[in-house]
């Protein structure tokens, strides 16, 4: 009888376009301060690609670096994964456009994943599905995500926390217990509200006409307070079922990675789960909200600044508009 088979993140990697914009910068733009923004949502700056960047420019440096870390070539990934709400272009993939660029030629499934800010949270639970189906072996998950490009720069309440970045894993099969322990994923259509959070047009409901651009509808549009009351009540209630399903108490728990969006919500998820706040990692003050790439970028720094290593366990919580939401627990 063949072992069990674990789906093992074997390596990370992100990027980030050099460009900052600081909370300064924004105070010259609109009728904003430095001070309004820090604290409401906790963020400094936040980084945007140069006019020649795409979403998969960053996904291929992001995921180059995990190739990289993990050991592996190109030619052992079976399966792309690319979660992005902001692609290249409508079709091809940018799943398909990120293979091109890391030189993958023949054969390899490439597909991307329209999960909104839950997307690399999506990735990760599809790929240990198929790991420990043997479908797949070897699978690249990432997430490219250029926000800026949809963001009002006259609108005072958005054009404040959106940044671009990218972040990739390589998720293999492995027969050592570990890797990721448990996953869910869910949705709550209820609330797939457009008045909530969309971009109104340049989809088959809206396509892009002359009064759509004028009017700017092909911008993030977003409630931020219903918003904020969605996240409080929705991501503790998630933190806890998925920890018990899985048969964990917060204590088990050695860093909470969710969704980087407003410090002001991850200090209520870590009051209302019981989960000691110095184990919520933020970076949001650095980066803003970067979407589906929030997540895997926040891991790899988690990483690559020591707060976690082998055998931690980490839990991600994502949430996005849809409303979708997602949750790994991985030991590492």
């Amino acid at each position: 009888m063949s072992s069990d088979l674990y789906a093992s993140i074997l390596s990370t990697g992100s990027y980030t376009p050099p460009k900052k914009i600081t909370n300064h910068d924004l105070e010259q733009m609109v009728d904003t301060t430095d001070e309004w923004i820090r604290t409401r949502v906790g963020i400094r700056e936040r980084r945007i690609a140069e006019a020649d960047v795409a979403s998969s420019d960053l996904g291929v440096v992001a995921s180059q670096r995990a190739i990289d870390a993990a050991g592996i070539e190109t030619d052992d990934i079976d399966l792309i994964l690319c979660s992005t709400v902001s692609p290249d272009m409508l079709f091809p993939s940018t799943a398909c456009l990120i293979a091109r660029g890391l030189g993958i030629e023949h054969e390899t499934p490439a597909v991307d994943i329209a999960a909104a800010c839950s997307g690399f949270s999506y990735g990760l639970h599809i790929a240990s599905g198929l790991i420990r189906s043997r479908m797949h072996k070897t699978v690249l998950v990432t997430a490219a995500e250029m926000l800026t490009r949809y963001v009002n720069w006259q609108d005072r309440s958005t054009c404040v926390l959106f940044g671009d970045a990218a972040g990739a894993a390589i998720v293999q099969a492995s027969e050592k217990p570990g890797g990721i322990l448990f996953t869910k994923i869910g949705a709550e259509p209820q609330y797939a509200d457009p008045d909530i959070l969309s971009v109104p047009a340049g989809g088959a409901r809206k396509p892009a006409t002359k009064e759509t651009v004028e009017n700017r509808e092909h911008t993030i549009h977003m409630e931020g307070r219903k918003l904020f009351k969605i996240a409080v009540s929705l991501m503790p209630m998630v933190v806890k079922q998925v920890l018990d399903e899985a048969g964990m108490t917060p204590d088990d728990i050695d860093l909470l990675i969710p969704h980087q969006m407003n410090v002001r919500i991850m200090g209520a998820l870590a009051e209302r789960t019981g989960i000691d706040i110095e184990k919520v990692y933020s970076i949001v003050d650095r980066y803003g909200n970067t979407s589906s790439a929030s997540a895997a970028l926040a891991l790899d720094e988690a990483l690559a600044e020591g707060r976690i290593g082998e055998g931690s366990t980490v839990f991600l919580i994502t949430f996005g508009a849809g409303w979708t939401w997602g949750a790994n627990i991985i030991r590492l």
